[in-house]
């Protein structure tokens, strides 16, 4: 019994210990990506989420430039903030990946929670073979043939680890909304939170609108990021047709740290 007390003791321990680790990587981490004094490099791991012929025909058929709206984007908001650096992100294709990461735990068990991110943060550093500078932030992009399917399950972004998995349609036609999803998981990661209704997927006001300030206020011109949608209506919203249709709002701003606090 005393030495199944130890070892239970040394187990929990060590456990403790490499939680600790973590945790302290992860917040220098944050602090490093969040000062905004270097370009962050972003990598995009094609996955095929369903095993499709179509998924490996579309990711057989991507490259780089698909890929160019996300960091055009984030240059201009960059600008439209007057933010020291001209390119805060450059967003490269990386190897196709072979494997699905692990699956969320469908219930919102802390602990549950707590293995599912370590589980999902080992498998992102086994199967990063990206060959060039190591990024800083990894989207693994699963895809999937619209044929199949109408509805996708529901994408993340981890600030721990910064690791986003983004559930696509493999089809040109969804190009612009699957890098609308890939700019909002990648801005999770640096701090941003999400500013929509779960419910309904309604943008949420004035946080979620790009021109809270507008007037008449309906129907907005644009989507904020975070919120996802342009609002037509207190009860509708639209998705916008490219990323030229988007802003990034105060409240973002903030939360990613281009601006300070009540600016």
């Amino acid at each position: 019994m005393k030495d199944g007390g130890f070892f239970r003791t040394l187990r929990i321990s060590i456990l403790l210990l490499v939680l600790f680790i973590v945790a302290a990587q992860t917040w220098l981490t944050h602090l490093r990506t969040t000062d905004w004094h270097e370009t962050l490099w972003v990598a995009v791991y094609p996955i095929n989420g369903d095993g499709s012929q179509q998924a490996a025909r579309y990711i057989s058929a991507l490259d780089q430039q698909a890929f160019s709206p996300i960091s055009e984007f984030l240059s201009r908001e960059a600008r439209r903030y007057q933010l020291s650096i001209n390119q805060p992100v450059t967003v490269k294709l990386g190897p196709v990946v072979q494997s699905l990461p692990p699956a969320p735990p469908e219930h919102g068990n802390p602990l549950a929670i707590m293995w599912w991110s370590l589980q999902l943060r080992y498998w992102a550093f086994v199967h990063d073979d990206f060959n060039g500078p190591e990024p800083d932030a990894r989207i693994f992009v699963l895809y999937h043939d619209p044929q199949r399917h109408t509805v996708l399950k529901h994408s993340l972004g981890l600030k721990k680890g910064l690791i986003g998995v983004v559930n696509a349609y493999a089809s040109r036609k969804y190009a612009g909304r699957n890098n609308l999803v890939i700019t909002h998981e990648f801005l999770h990661t640096v701090g941003a939170t999400d500013k929509y209704n779960p419910v309904n997927s309604q943008p949420v006001y004035p946080a979620g609108y790009a021109e809270p300030d507008r007037q008449p206020l309906y129907p907005q011109r644009l989507a904020e990021i975070m919120g996802g949608r342009i609002p037509i209506s207190e009860t509708s919203a639209l998705m916008p047709s490219s990323m030229r249709a988007l802003r990034i709002g105060s409240l973002t701003a903030q939360e990613i740290h281009w601006v300070k606090p009540g600016t």
